[in-house]
């Protein structure tokens, strides 16, 4: 953490607020940790999240791929191990170059640190990292890769606070063309400390390996059964048998939908009883002076599509006992199906059954990645193919009753551009993703799903109803407006009573559908909202046509999943025709009239700037100006000027003025070419006529407006260490020569800049019209891990001098949504160059 001089009084502040993510959507990339917290990778960072708070903590930045697989040291496997009461666990992740991390987590004061990276990588991505605790202080791990290449690691955790962790690699493995996709590793029952390496792959066959400790692991034998790749593997913790024998059960799951239980049992002299539960037997496993046999113990056929994840319930400590345990006879697995279930043995036969099943979701999820435990064993957790998270918890008495709870959401590909609702109430976000979404520190509506890649976004200022304005990878930009429901959920989440009556009174759509394709949306109306289609002779008919009908509520709490993706679409009101290429930057002035769009371009006629004319929607202009695509767009604090930049490296000035007739006159004030390269972002100062733009040459520099007909340079800020791809200026109280401005960066790092205005300089004095300091840094922990794509500063309605309160929203291609609370002076001369103090993660 980067911390400068001052006090806390006329210092700067910098907090997290929110981060919204997404999960990546692969196999292995989530996984629930001994004191219950849940690691995830989320582009190229790793997000850890509290299912108790439904937040995301924090992002650990440090990989330069995106993140294929956490495991947690200890798991909640090991959890029964006075686990919870360690003063630090350990998480491993491993990214698409096939890097490998260890971090710690201070679990008292919420610190993290990275630890290390694994000295000899994988030359292809990590698929799957599982490890076994020897002791508080020490365990074996194996990662494998698409390398086609298996390693084992023994790590010592150290005993202190301040220690170093050991690390020595035990054993790398070869294993063909065909690579392991799926670990599980396990002591072998009366073996004084032998392991057993379980892994599974694209030939169908489970392979296990057996090594001492600090020995070499030797192929011991494989077994067949399943059809299909092999998805997963988990062994359980040693089981005792009637006669107490120690045995392991391990569970696999595969692409074939079934899932297959294997004991490993010591061979003994006594003679086995033949039961129904144990009747195909296996090869046997010879390891040094032991032999055990692997038998098929059970299959499981119950899921309809792939079974991505099987997991042992975590043992539990019997009461009174010390350290015995008892290791559940419970399995929960995850499919592509849309469902989640937990397996049993019925009591008198033994017979295995399906007792749970959740799931069941929408159309308009994909299926499950993976199915997780928590250390308690009451909760369970997915992660699906939208990048979403899925939470139940067991929360009958006597009887199971799984009910769905809270969980933090994101989107899961790069986040294209935020805007702020007129008066803040809310954020909304749009992602390559083709979903948009309102995080409101919990996300409380979905607006939009399409079927395209959205770029662009932004909020109608004016009076009236709220209403956005899209645009995407296709030709036409779309007006959205929101519903009754949606105005309600504000009203109750914002806490103030009847601030949204009088919006409400005027609104008949209660909610929208989507449609067949996913593109256009259509209302619900408030009249009509008892009615269900009369669908019969199609009961059994299963089409695209046949998508049930959303049912939009007013939400009083934050909705789960299922509710976001289906019930607050909001419904399409308008599309907008006239581009002739992809949409790529979208801005509306602050009256609420008038809307400016820009598509991607390669020649001057496809380069120019629509206006549209909010309400009639009709076209209202369109200014030439640029030779390439115009990257962003935004209209002066007035509305008399609108100001665009673009690729062709050139800024343009356009005055925009009304004729009293719904009619709007456009004229060219200034074009000038501004920068070396590629010009990304622009922002007026909200006080004045002056304005920054922002390039891939990593400078930023600030202009100003004489009489609306002349451009001049002020001020070039220092150059930057990245290409600068987002600037946000915003004014500090009634001072209204000072502002701040927020510079985004294309390695994901943010800036806080103090910037002041002369106006009353006439070039006598010899003071600059300009000043500049940079005087905030934000923690690496705090920002993004990829470009920063845009900045927004959150509106204040009071203009008072008191500037506590000021926040500021980002996206980035990183997947990531964050909100910061900045507490600054309004009187920016009292701070100087650089004083600040920045919180760094704190688990809340």
């Amino acid at each position: 953490m980067a911390t400068s001089g001052g006090g806390d009084d006329d210092g700067v502040e910098v907090k997290r607020a929110f981060i919204g993510a997404g999960c990546n959507r692969i196999v292995n990339n989530v996984s629930f940790s001994a004191s219950d917290l849940v690691a995830l990778g989320s582009q190229n960072a790793v997000a850890i999240f509290s299912p108790k708070t439904a937040q995301i903590l924090t992002t650990l930045p440090g990989h330069k791929a995106s993140v294929n697989c956490t495991h947690w040291l200890p798991s909640p496997k090991f959890a029964f191990k006075a686990a919870k009461h360690l003063e630090r666990h350990y998480l491993l992740s491993g990214d698409a170059d096939g890097v490998i991390i260890l971090w710690e987590l201070s679990v008292l004061k919420g610190k993290w640190r990275h630890v290390l990276q694994l000295p000899e990588s994988h030359k292809k991505g990590v698929t799957c990292i599982s490890a076994y605790m020897v002791s508080e202080t020490e365990a074996i791990f194996a990662s494998t890769s698409s390398d086609g290449t298996v390693y084992v690691w023994e790590v010592a955790l150290p005993s202190t606070s301040g220690g170093e962790c050991k690390l020595s690699c035990l054993e790398s493995l070869f294993v063909g063309s065909k690579p392991m996709v799926a670990l599980s590793l396990a002591e072998l029952p009366g073996s004084n400390g032998r392991i057993v390496l379980a892994m599974g792959g694209l030939d169908s066959k489970i392979h296990l390996y057996c090594g001492e400790r600090a020995g070499k692991f030797v192929h011991a034998c494989e077994l067949k059964g399943h059809t299909d790749w092999i998805r997963s593997l988990d062994f359980s913790l040693p089981v005792h048998t009637n006669d107490n024998t120690e045995t392991i059960l391990l569970v696999s799951s595969s692409q074939d939908r079934g899932i297959r239980i294997w004991k490993v049992a010591p061979r003994g002299d006594t003679k086995e009883e033949i039961c129904l539960a144990s009747y195909i037997k296996g090869p046997v496993l010879v390891t040094g002076s032991s032999s055990y046999q692997v038998s098929l113990e059970s299959l499981l056929i119950g899921h309809e599509d792939w079974v991505y994840s099987v997991e042992w319930q975590p043992p539990t400590v019997i009461p009174g006992e010390g350290d015995f345990y008892h290791q559940p006879q419970s399995i929960l697995s995850a499919s592509m199906d849309k469902t989640m279930m937990i397996w049993q043995p019925e009591r008198t036969s033994g017979i295995w059954m399906n007792v749970v099943t959740v799931g069941e979701l929408s159309h308009c999820a994909l299926g499950f990645y993976g199915g997780h435990w928590s250390s308690s064993g009451d909760s369970i957790l997915a992660h699906g193919y939208g990048g979403s998270f899925h939470l139940w918890k067991n929360v009958g008495v006597d009887l199971d009753n799984w009910q769905p709870q809270k969980v933090p959401s994101g989107h899961f590909a790069a986040v294209a551009d935020i805007s702020w609702a007129r008066s803040s109430e809310y954020l909304l976000s749009v992602s390559h993703d083709q979903v948009m979404r309102n995080p409101c520190w919990h996300e409380i509506a979905r607006p939009q799903v399409h079927g395209h890649d959205i770029n662009c976004v932004t909020i109608i200022k004016g009076k009236g109803n709220h209403r956005y304005v899209c645009g995407a990878d296709e030709k036409v930009a779309r007006v959205f407006e929101a519903t009754l429901s949606f105005l309600k959920t504000l009203n109750h989440a914002v806490s103030q009573d009847g601030i949204f009556e009088d919006l409400q009174t005027g609104v008949q759509v209660l909610g929208a559908n989507m449609s067949a394709l996913g593109l256009s949306q259509k209302p619900i109306y408030a009249q009509t909202e008892q009615e269900t289609p009369n669908r019969i002779g199609n009961d059994n008919l299963d089409t695209l046509e046949t998508i049930p009908n959303a049912v939009p509520v007013a939400l009083t709490e934050p909705p789960i999943e299922d509710q976001l993706a289906w019930h607050t679409l909001w419904p399409e009101s308008h599309k907008l025709y006239g581009h002739g290429n992809e949409l790529f930057s979208l801005c509306c002035n602050r009256e609420g009239n008038l809307v400016a769009s820009s598509c991607k371009a390669q020649s001057a006629t496809i380069a120019e700037i629509w206006l549209w004319q909010v309400g009639s929607w009709k076209a209202v202009g369109r200014l030439q100006s640029h030779s390439l695509t115009v990257t962003q767009m935004e209209f002066s604090h007035d509305d008399k000027l609108l100001l665009s930049v673009s690729r062709d490296r050139q800024f343009s000035v356009f005055a925009i003025k009304g004729t009293g007739s719904d009619e709007i006159s456009h004229e060219l004030v200034a074009r000038q070419e501004a920068h070396k390269r590629i010009i990304w972002a622009c922002s007026w100062n909200p006080h004045g006529y002056e304005f920054a733009t922002g390039s891939r040459d990593k400078t930023v520099k600030i202009w100003d407006v004489e009489n609306q007909s002349l451009v001049k340079l002020l001020l070039t800020l220092p150059p930057f260490k990245a290409s600068v791809t987002a600037l946000s200026w915003i004014g500090l109280g009634n001072n209204k020569k000072n502002g701040l401005l927020a510079v985004g960066m294309e390695n994901g790092l943010i800036e806080l800049w103090s910037l002041s205005i002369n106006r009353t300089n006439d070039g006598s004095t010899g003071a600059p019209p300009a000043t500049a300091a940079r005087f905030a840094q934000l923690d690496p922990v705090l920002c993004h891990v990829s470009a920063v794509n845009r900045l927004a500063w959150r509106n204040k309605e009071k203009g008072d001098e008191e500037c506590s309160g000021l926040q500021l929203a980002s996206c980035g291609a990183d997947h990531c949504v964050r909100v910061f609370d900045v507490k600054a002076p309004c009187d920016v001369d009292s701070f100087g160059f650089m004083n600040l103090r920045v919180e760094g993660t704190k688990l809340l």
